[in-house]
């Protein structure tokens, strides 16, 4: 009963980060939570897991060592906040519905605590150690 719910949920949440990949939304983060519920139950969802967590430090390390591509992701996060709001608030943007708003939103807002906490105190110290780790 276990395996075959963590099977249904973990393959729901990497099919739509899949396809959140192409479409406006954390595609990348559903994807990594997806394998992290299969990688429980099955040892192959393990590796591209693995994979996925090396290259989520990796962006973090770039834009916690990267004054400018701080400044450039939170534009980013900004940008991605204003016009899901505005296609949430039904103003009539091209590909931007209410859907596909919210996911902006969601993905701006995202942006924006990753940048953050990659700036704090306690960002610094988990990526000093992620490195250290890495380098072992």
């Amino acid at each position: 009963m276990k395996k075959t719910a963590v099977t249904v949920v973990g393959a729901a949440l990497t099919l739509a980060g899949a396809a959140l990949l192409v479409l406006p939304g954390p595609g990348f983060v559903l994807v990594a939570a997806g394998l992290a519920v299969l990688g429980t139950q099955y040892a192959w969802a393990r590796r591209p897991l693995r994979r996925a967590q090396r290259e989520a430090w990796r962006g973090v390390d770039e834009v916690g060592r990267s004054r400018w591509r701080a400044v450039l992701s939170v534009l980013s996060a900004t940008t991605l906040v204003v016009v899901g709001a505005l296609g949430v608030a039904g103003v009539p943007l091209p590909l931007v519905g209410p859907l596909t708003g919210a996911f902006l939103v969601l993905s701006g807002l995202f942006l924006a605590a990753v940048v953050t906490w990659a700036h704090t105190g306690r960002g610094r110290r988990a990526r000093a150690a992620h490195r250290a780790r890495r380098h072992r």
